[in-house]
């Protein structure tokens, strides 16, 4: 069988304030409010919307997020919409080199980066969330070992850009950007993956190390249960011990 891309995890110092800022950008809901743990999730409880979990960390963040989110827009008009509507909720405009694009760059009340997209035919069935964006030296290379972790098929791959989606052509896009920054540190947002209920978790750990993970110090990711492991860049990722209720992927 295959695990399954459960959620977007953000280590966070004020988690209930930043949960409630993508809450309420997205029209999501918060589902979990817990002290440890605060999960977003789409309303619609058959949806293919990724789920967000927001962790505490005592950690501030520094330097620019290996991952991130882009946000799809409708029209132009519903993009500026949706920048300002960010802007009043506690976004700020950030600049990390993108110079003249036609996408909007904006950071979350924590300074995690995000972009507000052009309209662009290939997300316009994707929902509020176009895709989870992965910076990485070689694209290619660690869409082959997301594809494997995730069971979603590679669609579109060239020099600088991978694209991975779910079979069913429905929800957010996985992509991987070349950059040629290599990764430092501990990522801030990271991906979880559920095993399915009739799978066995070690059989999973077992394939995901044969296709390039490796075992990652317990506490390099705090807060929730499950084995850590990292991608074959280094990208820390857990595998939980059960299917969270609140993936919709």
């Amino acid at each position: 069988m295959s695990t399954r891309l459960a959620c977007v995890v953000f280590a966070a110092q004020r988690p209930r304030i930043v949960a409630k800022f993508w809450a309420q950008l997205l029209g999501w809901a918060v589902t979990v409010d817990r002290a440890d743990q605060v999960d977003v999730a789409a309303p619609d409880p058959d949806g293919l919307d990724i789920a967000l979990t927001f962790l505490p960390t005592h950690t501030a963040k520094s330097g620019k997020n290996r991952l991130h989110l882009d946000l799809a827009s409708r029209s132009l008009d519903h993009q500026r919409v949706q920048v300002d509507r960010a802007l009043v909720l506690g976004a700020r405009r950030v600049d990390i080199g993108q110079g003249g694009v036609p996408w909007v760059v904006l950071a979350d009340p924590e300074g995690n980066e995000f972009c507000v997209l052009e309209p662009r035919e290939q997300y316009v069935d994707t929902g509020a969330v176009a895709a989870i964006v992965v910076d990485t030296q070689q694209p290619a290379r660690l869409a082959e070992f997301w594809s494997t972790a995730s069971g979603w098929p590679i669609t579109h791959s060239d020099a600088q850009v991978t694209g991975l989606r779910s079979a069913t052509g429905l929800g957010s896009w996985l992509e991987f950007v070349r950059t040629p920054e290599a990764k430092r540190g501990r990522n801030r947002l990271h991906l979880d993956l559920a095993a399915f209920p009739t799978d066995d978790p070690a059989h999973e750990v077992a394939r995901l190390r044969a296709a390039g993970a490796v075992p990652v110090d317990a506490g390099a990711i705090g807060g929730m249960p499950g084995t850590v492991l990292a991608d074959p860049e280094a990208n820390e990722f857990c595998l939980l011990r059960r299917s969270p209720h609140l993936s919709r992927v």
